[in-house]
């Protein structure tokens, strides 16, 4: 593939920042109800081993890219050729816009259950993706540089979880270990859709100068991503009881009701609109990938597919009104990205591999 222009490329820091903020979306705001089902209050054991495991996938990915030609793209034609390869693009192109309608969908329910609950879902998401597509127009140093600042600016809303620790009893955790290696296992699986996002890199790598010294940086903004899901799993475990997570479908959204400030009330209001810097990086970094890889795989314009599948996520979200609805596409979305990260890339690296050696045997 043709070299990107050094006016084009982003520093391999920023690396740090698209890793962290497309992972920390809309996840983070409910999942503990999620891996407690599975695993009990032992699950806060499970994000820490799914951050593990991220680690190591992006380990393979940084093999993928560097061995199979420099993205997925080449990779996927290296490994299964030219008309296979681009069957497996399209399923990643459909993956990344999969999820950008995840992202936005669950954004907007939680806008509609909390704050006003008449508002349309239709109008919201025309207003939302002509930002998103605002933003992907300007490349991908744009993107970059909304998702440094939707990383940044929020970061203060760490330090409001610490009015939970008067309430909180720290030995609901115990006894430590009190479910099964397959609860443990599952309660990992579970914690899929929150850790979901790193794959960009297969789609982004050409962009970064100097694409080896990234790789600290994208296990470092793992590694920030994996202690914030973990303390904020502790806390939560620690200020709810098991019945009390059962019936609460958004407890971190829930926990910000105890926040009291001379100046403010209803901290929650703050912190879902605030929560909106770190949406807006999420779905622009999902979208520019599925129109990238739509130009590089299609030839299609970019700026043309970017406008027609922006369309296509709001027409799915004004279709997606239940509530059952919802959760099916997270369901979803989660098992595509656990089966696409956890069993196709490591597949890939493989084939790569293969096909080298058949090559050099030739």
């Amino acid at each position: 593939m043709k070299p990107v222009p050094e006016n084009r490329q982003i520093s391999p820091f920023i690396v740090l920042f698209l890793i962290h903020s497309i992972q920390v979306g809309v996840g983070v705001l409910g999942y503990q109800r999620v891996i407690a089902k599975s695993a009990g209050y032992d699950a806060w054991m499970s994000v820490i081993v799914a951050g593990l495991l991220t680690n190591i996938i992006v380990f393979i990915i940084f093999k993928v890219v560097q061995t199979g030609g420099g993205d997925l793209i080449e990779a996927n034609k290296a490994a299964f050729g030219k008309w296979f390869g681009k069957f497996f693009d399209s399923v990643y192109l459909l993956y990344f816009c999969l999820s950008a309608v995840t992202v936005a969908r669950t954004y907007i329910e939680v806008i509609q259950v909390w704050m006003y609950p008449r508002i349309s879902s239709l109008f919201f998401a025309i207003l939302f993706f002509l930002l998103v597509i605002y933003v992907v127009n300007g490349g991908l140093r744009t993107v970059a540089g909304v998702a440094f600042f939707g990383t940044v600016l929020p970061a203060y809303l760490v330090l409001t979880f610490a009015f939970t620790i008067p309430f909180a009893d720290f030995r609901n955790l115990l006894p430590v270990w009190d479910h099964t290696l397959l609860d443990m296992m599952k309660a990992t699986r579970d914690m899929t859709l929150s850790f979901l996002g790193y794959e960009a890199l297969l789609i982004y790598y050409p962009y970064i100068s100097q694409g080896d010294k990234s790789k600290k940086w994208a296990h470092i903004g793992l590694l920030i991503t994996t202690v914030i899901f973990a303390a904020l799993t502790v806390v939560s475990f620690a200020f709810f009881s098991e019945g009390q997570l059962e019936k609460t479908v958004w407890a971190t959204l829930s926990m910000w009701k105890i926040v009291e400030m001379p100046f403010v009330e209803r901290f929650e209001y703050i912190g879902i609109a605030n929560w909106c810097l770190i949406i807006l990086p999420n779905v622009c970094i999902s979208l520019w990938c599925a129109s990238r890889i739509a130009k590089r795989s299609f030839k299609w314009n970019q700026r043309k597919t970017l406008i027609f599948l922006s369309a296509l996520c709001v027409v799915a979200i004004s279709m997606l009104q239940e509530r059952n609805h919802i959760n099916t596409l997270n369901d979803i979305t989660s098992k595509v990205g656990f089966y696409l990260n956890f069993g196709f890339i490591p597949f890939l690296l493989f084939m790569i591999f293969l096909m080298k050696k058949v090559k050099q045997k030739k």
